[in-house]
């Protein structure tokens, strides 16, 4: 059974710092390209973060780019999300994600597993 749990999440004030980790079983994710995802109320899933097989190559949102780092660790299944510098609009539930496909690695439609998601909220 695959499971991705999610951990890290909090209330922070603005320019504050977080770290979300996300620790995988069930499957092995040197094998899979990783991501975060955020949703906030009424809005649709969008991709947040997400990086290669090995890590070297990572890809950011816009929005994030310069504040928020991933980083995987295969040997230990796991997948962290450093944000820093922190604002009101990054508040969400964040999700993890794993996608075992070739296609667009921003797009929700890629990805095979998640998991429940961490809530993250920024006060102003």
């Amino acid at each position: 059974q695959v499971q991705l749990v999610e951990s890290g999440g909090g209330l922070v004030q603005a320019g504050g710092s977080l770290r979300l980790s996300c620790v995988v079983s069930g499957l092995t994710i040197g094998n899979y390209r990783m991501a975060w995802f955020r949703q906030a109320p009424g809005k649709g899933r969008e991709f947040v973060a997400g990086a290669d097989w090995s890590g070297k190559n990572t890809y950011y949102a816009d929005s994030v780019k310069g504040r928020f780092t991933i980083s995987r660790d295969n040997a230990k299944n796991l997948v962290d999300l450093r944000m820093n510098s922190l604002k009101p609009d990054d508040t969400a539930v964040y999700y993890c994600g794993a996608t075992s496909g070739y296609g667009y690695i921003k797009s929700v439609s890629q990805y095979n597993y998640w998991g429940q998601g961490t809530q993250v909220t920024v006060s102003a």
